[in-house]
């Protein structure tokens, strides 16, 4: 369910408020799970999920203020679409995983394959584009957990790029990174609705995706010249500063707009 966060207007933020922080955007979803599991609800289990009706889980996610969160019914779809898949595997995440041995590509094309909301796919200029951002941060989740459970190492982290949002481009253009044409820039400042697969999305999301492979591989080479050694970071280690450092700093890049697409996948 980790899709479009973004409210329609900046004071009407969805809210749900958890043992005395209240919380905005992606972590309404975090909060509100966790909030269900203290209530009893038994929301990580797909036996659950992948029946449970709307209006359950619109009481799961209910917010704590007059602003729902977005895209509910939606999310109800993709909840028991993944449920069921899992039931199939005995419930479980780890035994679906499993299929793909421990190579980070491999449970990227198994999730796609069986689970179709994850298939994040456009067609830019007569080529499909395979963005697939929530199937790489999925496997970048597990890959983090299983790390710091010490528990067996993946391979091929490396094949996977930064999770292609609204959030990390608007870190790039931040940082000087990237940068929007006049056109694109003012078209997002009025804020214009982006279908998705809307070409200037595509771009977006695209270009994001090589400026991150650029700071690392550039990365790469200056702690090869200053050590001497190869650098262990990926896409996926950039990702995870860009995303919280572009949450941390939201103030000071409220004059550059983030693009507005209403999607399952991101």
């Amino acid at each position: 369910m980790n899709f479009s966060f973004w409210p329609e207007e900046e004071t009407q933020q969805c809210e749900v408020t958890y043992k005395g922080t209240t919380y905005t955007g992606y972590m309404t979803l975090c909060a509100a799970i966790t909030r269900a599991m203290e209530e009893g609800v038994p929301i990580t289990d797909p036996k659950y999920f992948s029946q449970m009706n709307v209006e359950e889980l619109g009481r799961v996610l209910r917010s704590d203020n007059e602003t729902p969160m977005p895209m509910l019914r939606e999310r109800h779809q993709v909840l028991t679409e993944g449920g069921r898949v899992l039931l199939e595997h005995g419930g479980s995440f780890r035994s679906f995983i499993s299929q793909a041995g421990n190579d980070a590509q491999k449970m990227v094309e198994l999730i796609v394959q069986k689970i179709p909301s994850y298939r994040d796919e456009a067609t830019y200029e007569g080529k499909r584009i395979s963005f697939y951002k929530r199937a790489q941060i999925l496997v970048a989740d597990y890959w983090g957990l299983m790390a710091a459970r010490g528990q067996g190492d993946i391979i091929n982290m490396d094949w996977l790029t930064m999770f292609a949002d609204y959030r990390v481009p608007q870190a790039l253009v931040y940082l000087g990174a990237l940068r929007y044409s006049d056109t694109l820039m003012q078209a997002l400042k009025n804020g214009e609705l982006l279908s998705s697969g809307d070409r200037r999305e595509v771009e977006i999301r695209g270009c994001s995706i090589w400026c991150v492979e650029l700071i690392k591989d550039r990365l790469h080479k200056l702690v090869q010249e200053r050590d001497g050694q190869p650098c262990s970071v990926n896409s996926v280690i950039i990702d995870f500063y860009l995303w919280p450092y572009a949450k941390q700093h939201h103030k000071e890049m409220a004059h550059i707009p983030i693009h507005h697409t209403r999607c399952i996948y991101y």
